[in-house]
């Protein structure tokens, strides 16, 4: 699978993480409707993601299957072994 394939499909993955995440706690709080706190949660969660990616990027105009792996997993730069 091509990378922008592969990025834009795990894209998708953290928009339905964090959706099925969310939908259990908005029913809990009133006057939120469940599908709005899911799109709201859903939208955030890949807006993150996008930060990273163009962070990544903006450091030197080149973005590593690296620097990818680390906008999808909890750290903001790629491990670098020493």
């Amino acid at each position: 699978m091509n990378l922008f394939a592969n990025t834009v499909l795990r894209i998708v993955s953290v928009f339905g993480i964090q959706v099925m995440a969310i939908i259990g706690g908005a029913s809990m709080i009133g006057g939120i409707p469940v599908y709005k706190a899911a799109i709201l949660s859903g939208v955030c969660a890949v807006a993150q993601v996008l930060q990273k990616i163009a962070i990544a990027f903006a450091d030197d105009g080149v973005l590593t299957s690296e620097e990818l792996n680390a906008a999808f997993s909890n750290h903001t730069a790629p491990q670098v072994e020493e």
